[in-house]
């Protein structure tokens, strides 16, 4: 393998990011991607499927309801044929070998980069009392049952094999003030080391001193508020389940207000090693708030939120009562990742491919984050105020105006994705059912080969 000769590097860098469905090239310029692959030690013949055109073709294939490799090569053909280039054949190959050969780290470094640029361009009264916010949560995906794919991330133990999908647990931050995805982890769906709470650990480097985890209860365990506490990182979640919490014990700053002092367990947890859960103090002081919750026709409830910002004054129990009740947009943002953009089910046939399809998703999710904050700061108002599925809408229908007159048609797309405004709908309640009746097809309890095998016989 050899570096690009001079002519190659000045055509793969020419309209990688343009094109009549991805109006991205304000936010993804060829030379962010040429810088990355660089940076990644990536080397490349001077030929079609460079780093640059694969990941081009890739994004294609996220964004594209249908998302076939076919379709991502007819892509590449159509814009060779634009720019006078002579077009690769229809055999999907070269392009799938391609995709294997891109590094993990371009994407991610992409990702990241698009994220925060975004992030920095949020208004500081965008802040919480002047810290960053960033949510943590998780979720899972499923992808094809293949055995590559069972092998890395296998089915739960509850189902058959042969009947059930391998799932893979996934774990991100959010911005709080944009949506943009700052980092994520993946991994098993059950396992040691593979919960919700292991790879949040491994994400704490996305928080810098003096910025808030929000989380919700699952995290509100010992070991992540006191790791995310020696790093500086303020924490603000619900109480666990399993903490019992008493108000007449500890500081009292007020009705159902109170710092207490946690000690920590002697078991260590499951994914932490000695030398991690020694490292941790013996003790910690957390405040502890009770929060009553109203909602108009429902039964008051009472939460409680533990946080390590402890000065009552300059952390009232309502501004952290309020900023609490916003944790439900790490909710939204995954519905926005798994639903909007499809990324629920995924399509790869291998565990580096899957890997690979998470974060191209991330990058097509934060680069749509990044067109509703350009729109949100030209309109004066904050991003979340703007619909991700109307933006999304917006720049799908807008993307050949945008390529054909970038100047002018960016311009409009951030009017129109402006409009798309979502209402203002605090303590909104609804039921997670579906009204549409499934097809009455049986359900699958057996293999697909057993299946046959029955079907078969009854042919005969």
């Amino acid at each position: 393998m050899s570096h690009p000769t001079t002519p190659q590097v000045g055509w793969h860098r020419h309209q990688l990011t343009t094109g009549p469905d991805l109006p991205f090239e304000n936010l993804l310029t060829p030379d962010q991607i040429d810088h990355a692959v660089r940076a990644d030690g990536v080397r490349f013949r001077a030929r079609m499927s460079t780093p640059a055109v694969t990941l081009w073709a890739f994004l294609w294939q996220v964004v594209d309801p249908n998302g076939s490799c076919h379709d991502a090569v007819l892509r590449v053909i159509g814009w060779c044929v634009r720019i006078g280039r002579q077009p690769p054949s229809t055999d999907t190959g070269a392009y799938g070998k391609a995709r294997g050969r891109l590094p993990f780290g371009v994407i991610r470094q992409l990702a990241r980069e698009v994220a925060d640029r975004t992030a920095d361009h949020t208004r500081a009264k965008e802040r919480w009392r002047g810290h960053r916010v960033r949510v943590v949560d998780g979720t899972t995906v499923s992808m094809p049952d293949t055995p590559a794919n069972q092998a890395a991330f296998p089915q739960p133990r509850t189902q058959a094999r042969g009947i059930g999908f391998p799932i893979a647990r996934l774990v991100a931050v959010f911005g709080l003030g944009c949506g943009s995805a700052l980092g994520w982890a993946v991994g098993r769906y059950q396992g040691k080391g593979q919960g919700e709470t292991s790879l949040a650990l491994g994400l704490l480097d996305e928080f810098a001193a003096g910025d808030v985890m929000l989380a919700d209860r699952y995290y509100s365990g010992y070991g992540i508020v006191a790791r995310a506490a020696a790093r500086g990182v303020h924490y603000v979640g619900r109480a666990h389940a399993a903490r019992r919490v008493d108000f007449r014990r500890g500081r009292r700053l007020g009705a159902g207000d109170h710092v207490v002092t946690w000690v920590k367990p002697t078991a260590r947890p499951a994914g932490w090693t000695a030398t991690e859960w020694d490292a941790l103090p013996p003790t910690l002081d957390v405040r502890e708030i009770r929060v009553i919750v109203r909602r108009p026709g429902f039964r008051t409830r009472r939460h409680v939120v533990v946080t390590t910002l402890r000065d009552p004054v300059g952390y009232p129990p309502t501004a952290l009562a309020d900023l609490y009740r916003r944790r439900w947009t790490a909710e939204l943002d995954l519905r926005a990742l798994k639903v909007t953009l499809g990324m629920d089910v995924l399509r790869c046939q291998s565990p580096d491919l899957v890997r690979k399809e998470i974060g191209m998703h991330v990058l097509v999710y934060n680069l749509i984050r990044g067109v509703m904050a350009a729109a949100a700061r030209a309109g004066r108002h904050a991003p979340r105020t703007i619909s991700f599925a109307g933006a999304w809408s917006a720049i799908r229908g807008l993307a050949d105006i945008v390529c054909a007159a970038p100047a002018t048609g960016w311009a409009i797309l951030l009017r129109v994705v402006r409009a798309t405004r979502v209402g203002h709908r605090p303590d909104r309640v609804e039921p997670r059912v579906k009204k549409r009746r499934p097809k009455p097809h049986r359900l699958m309890k057996h293999p697909r080969d057993v299946l046959r095998q029955r079907l078969q016989r009854h042919k005969t």
